[in-house]
């Protein structure tokens, strides 16, 4: 990796760390954090609450025979009656207000003082018009500005505990606080002190939590508590045994009443939300919330990890790694939740492992697009643009040590260099060759040929190689015949200039070589070995100006395009037999 693809990474992993690190201590993806803990939740409910909560419903059924609420309030005094051997009672119904008739409000009050476990509630108010806000300092209760307890006889007649509801943002309750503070003191919330008049130990929920705010675990949704409705009870359809040493609560639970979403429910009635409260406190479960400090650790690591795995892998097996990563983040937080009650939000880890691998990728991407143009515009100068970008679009790759295959290889050689060059001053030779090298290599790559090497004034020209090139044989022909076409107006440029004739003798012949890359693993150069190359190389130095000559089997391939002068049999240095060669004439014909 060179120092600016260095540079790039790092300026981009450093940028996205600090958008990472923006995203998860503003809580950017709060939204997306919710979901992940409500599915969780959903996910490991038991529905199966603790079988001594009943919950008795003022339920549409109870409105349409008793009347519109609210309702006298002598109306509970039958209720108390029936459930009087409950270890627990709260109603989730405030009575701030006096009633009309003072006397029902003493007649209730009466039948409250008769008990001592029912729990009528009160409201802390956490901010009003002229105050948006509540106070919150570390390690301290929540505290409330006002506190709204029940009418006087009311209030002294029974216990008291707070139902205030702790939303989040999106309107949903996740979370209870146990105990807040008010103006008149502490005050525990309605769930906590219910979970404490039935026994339960519960004083360590508030020594691990100063502030006394917990996560609430939904066990169950409304279907799966024991309901019934007001009416039955009022009415004495009920036997009292079924509320002995049970924990009751007394809520709405009709249309358009008092309800907000859980996570485990849309439309949840605010009692069952308290019953869920009771539920965990008895079970004695606590959710842990994983710290932000462990969440950016995590960060961390899962980007360092994205940074090794995009650059060292390829783009499949990368992608198809962090999938399998994303897989795993999320079904082990998943496992963590359910198998110990820890949340870990996984979601900024996730957001933090595709950032990365986008921006990295990206990277990656654009420069060995960069090397990928660089290299097919050096692949250019020896082959054809067609070959280069099939090379490009299929991904071919050329093995070490080659392969045999058929080619037709074209030698040729610049006749009359040498009195040329003596005439020349060095750079004068350069400009020359170039000139030549040139015009040979735009006719060489317009037919689809490889230009295998420049040998001081001679070039050696692979057709076939690396990829096939369709009657290989009839494109060597014809770009000879173009080059000796074109070298009519280089002669006359030549010789009008430096007094001095040049032209160009070629040799083409056709077999089996080996081709690829051929080498050491210092200094690798792709080219063709074997007796066909041999041959064609004798066949050019046969050649003399201005004359093309082919072999055999090449004359026989060709023949149908080409004029051909057979001018017989010739002995190569290093053959045993004469080959017979053919002049090419002039051009035919097309193959179709």
């Amino acid at each position: 990796m060179n120092k600016k693809i260095r540079n790039y990474l790092l300026a981009g992993n450093v940028l996205t760390f600090l958008l990472c690190l923006a995203l998860l201590f503003t809580g950017s993806l709060q939204v997306l954090g919710r979901a992940l803990y409500d599915y969780n939740q959903q996910t490991t409910m038991t529905h199966q609450p603790n079988e001594d909560i009943i919950v008795i419903e003022i339920d549409q059924e109870s409105l349409d025979l008793i009347g519109t609420f609210p309702w006298p309030r002598d109306i509970y005094i039958p209720l108390l009656e029936q459930i009087a051997g409950a270890k627990a009672i709260g109603f989730d119904i405030t009575f701030t207000t006096k009633s009309e008739d003072p006397a029902v409000d003493q007649a209730f009050a009466a039948e409250l003082a008769k008990h001592n476990n029912v729990i009528i509630p009160s409201y802390a108010e956490m901010e009003n018009f002229f105050r948006k806000e509540t106070k919150v300092k570390k390690d301290e209760l929540v505290k409330g500005q006002a506190l709204y307890k029940p009418i006087p006889e009311i209030a002294a007649a029974s216990q008291t505990a707070h139902i205030n509801a702790l939303l989040d943002e999106d309107g949903a309750i996740r979370r209870t606080w146990l105990m807040l503070d008010t103006p008149e003191g502490p005050i525990p919330s309605m769930a906590y002190k219910m979970a404490e008049m039935a026994g339960a130990n519960v004083q360590d929920f508030l020594t691990d939590n100063p502030q006394a705010e917990i996560p609430i675990k939904y066990n169950s949704t409304t279907k799966d508590f024991m309901s019934i409705p007001f009416y039955m009870v009022v009415n004495g359809e009920v036997p009292p045994e079924t509320f002995q040493d049970r924990i009751v609560l007394i809520g709405f639970a009709a249309a358009g009443t008092d309800a907000h979403p859980t996570p485990v429910d849309n439309h949840m009635y605010l009692v069952y939300a308290h019953a869920n409260i009771i539920d965990q406190l008895l079970r004695h479960e606590k959710i842990a919330i994983t710290d932000q400090w462990y969440v950016l650790l995590l960060m961390l690591v899962i980007m360092v990890c994205s940074v090794w795995v995009t650059w060292r892998t390829k783009t499949v097996t990368s992608i198809a790694l962090h999938f399998l990563g994303t897989a795993a983040l999320l079904g082990g937080q998943w496992l963590l939740y359910s198998s110990s009650l820890h949340h870990f939000d996984v979601i900024y880890p996730l957001v933090a492992l595709w950032l990365v691998y986008v921006v990295n990728l990206a990277v990656k991407t654009f420069f060995e697009m960069k090397q990928k143009q660089f290299i097919t515009k050096q692949f250019g100068r020896y082959l054809s643009p067609e070959l280069v970008k099939e090379i490009a679009k299929s991904d071919a790759e050329l093995p070490l040590g080659g392969v045999n295959k058929e080619l037709t290889i074209l030698f040729l050689d610049i006749r009359g260099f040498t009195p040329l060059s003596e005439k020349l001053k060095p750079e004068e030779i350069v400009d020359f060759l170039n000139m030549m090298f040139d015009m040979i290599t735009n006719q060489v790559l317009a037919n689809k040929g490889t230009i295998d090497k420049f040998i001081g004034d001679a070039a050696m020209v692979l057709f076939n190689a690396p990829l096939d090139v369709a009657d290989h044989e009839y494109c060597a022909v014809k770009t000879a015949h173009e080059i000796q076409n074109g070298m009519k107006s280089v002669q006359a440029h030549i010789l009008q200039k430096y007094g001095v004739e040049v032209s160009i003798g070629i040799g083409i012949n056709t077999g089996n070589v080996v081709v690829g890359n051929i080498g050491s693993y210092l200094r690798v150069d792709y080219t063709a070995i074997g007796d066909a190359v041999n041959t064609a190389a004798r066949i050019e130095s046969n050649a003399s100006a201005n004359q093309i000559l082919v072999s055999e089997e090449t004359y026989r391939r060709t023949k149908d395009f080409f004029h051909y002068r057979d001018v017989g049999e010739k002995q190569m240095k290093g053959k045993s037999e004469a080959i017979r060669l053919y002049e090419v004439v002039d051009f035919l014909a097309a193959p179709r």
